[in-house]
């Protein structure tokens, strides 16, 4: 049986009070969200010996989650990932967004996107146990982009150890919906400094090209024969840094892969797993991609929860998607959310140990 506690966070700049959520289920497995961002704080699980760690990594302060340095744990939108030079078009009109990315693209939602949003918060019973439930409203014209937008999302942890995320929203016109959490998973600890020899398995054969901005080229690419082929599993530090040109443009990992089980289809897409602890997660969604991105662009110089200054390849991110730029490559999954339609997709993060 899942409880939710609450207790006061901290203040933003403008005097509002953010709270942090804590859900506890029958195995004393913890995660913690915050009000503000909808920032997955905190995720403590054990280990094969039954030791506890936090393995997200997070902020103790506003002021870590207000400069959105790494986007730590947040959901982001209203349209996770780059749209290439901030622009697109829908129907007749086209829209120019928020150049938030070196100047040249669109990443995120912009300038101030979800991550920066007070969520209306809520304890709901659902049958035995209490799930949290987040709301917030996306104006017409916010960031640039078209319609009102009411989005929700509920979290629920079970006594399987699973954190679910369940995302919906609606618009008055139509409009890009594309909504995702970015935690920073490091399963040993979010201390423990690096994910380069967490395992890593991708259920996907194919990934999308990009130039050197991370911007898609509109090729989809198998990944056979390529560092980029996790169809079991392969240490993260393995192939990082072969010399391959989408390694080279991304410093690392941060790239679309496209699924196997395609749009709205629920389904495994990642696993990660540390040998150290034993500890296992299992990620699974009706998303149609997911992004890896290995953490490539942390230099060290902020200091996070506990006071860890994450470095390089500290954690990696498995962002439930669409594609990157999909709304300017229609031959792909659509991110278009047409007035009076329902957005309604999850994703799970499921926490195990495997004996040896």
């Amino acid at each position: 049986m899942t409880t939710i506690t609450s207790r006061p966070f901290f203040q933003t700049d403008t005097g509002a009070q953010a709270v942090l959520y804590t859900m506890k289920n029958a195995h004393d497995v913890e995660v913690e969200i915050s009000s503000f961002g909808g920032a997955i704080v905190a995720i403590r699980v054990p280990d094969r010996n039954g030791k506890f760690a936090d393995v997200v990594l997070g902020y103790d302060d506003y002021e870590g989650y207000r400069s959105k340095k790494y986007f730590l744990g947040a959901m982001v939108g209203r349209c996770c990932n780059r749209i290439g030079n901030g622009r697109f078009t829908l129907g007749e009109k086209t829209y120019q967004l928020a150049l938030n990315d070196n100047g040249k693209h669109h990443l995120h939602g912009g300038d101030l996107g979800l991550e920066s949003k007070l969520w209306d918060c809520e304890i709901v019973k659902q049958g035995m146990d209490e799930v949290l439930r987040l709301r917030t409203v996306l104006a017409d014209g916010e960031e640039h982009y078209p319609a009102r937008l009411e989005i929700e999302l509920t979290c629920a942890l079970t006594d399987e150890n699973q954190l679910i995320l369940h995302y919906t929203a609606m618009s008055d016109a139509d409009t890009i919906c594309n909504l995702t959490n970015h935690s920073y998973f490091n399963i040993e600890g979010h201390d423990s400094e690096t994910i380069l020899h967490h395992q890593l398995k991708l259920y996907a054969d194919r990934f999308t090209e990009t130039d050197s901005d991370l911007i898609p080229t509109g090729r989809v690419l198998p990944v056979e024969d390529t560092p980029m082929d996790f169809r079991e599993f392969h240490e993260i530090g393995e192939r990082i840094d072969e010399d391959y040109e989408p390694l080279h443009y991304g410093g690392g990992y941060d790239h679309n892969w496209v699924l196997n089980t395609g749009n709205r289809q629920m389904g495994i897409c990642a696993e990660l797993y540390a040998p150290v602890s034993g500890r296992h997660l299992t990620c699974y969604t009706d998303k149609p991609c997911i992004q890896i991105y290995t953490g490539n662009g942390m230099d060290g110089t902020q200091a996070g929860k506990d006071g860890c200054y994450y470095g390089r390849r500290s954690g990696i991110a498995l962002e439930t998607q669409f594609s990157p730029d999909a709304i300017n490559h229609p031959e792909w999954d659509s991110p278009v959310l047409k007035a009076g339609q329902v957005y309604d997709y999850t994703t799970i993060f499921k926490f195990d140990i495997k004996p040896y």
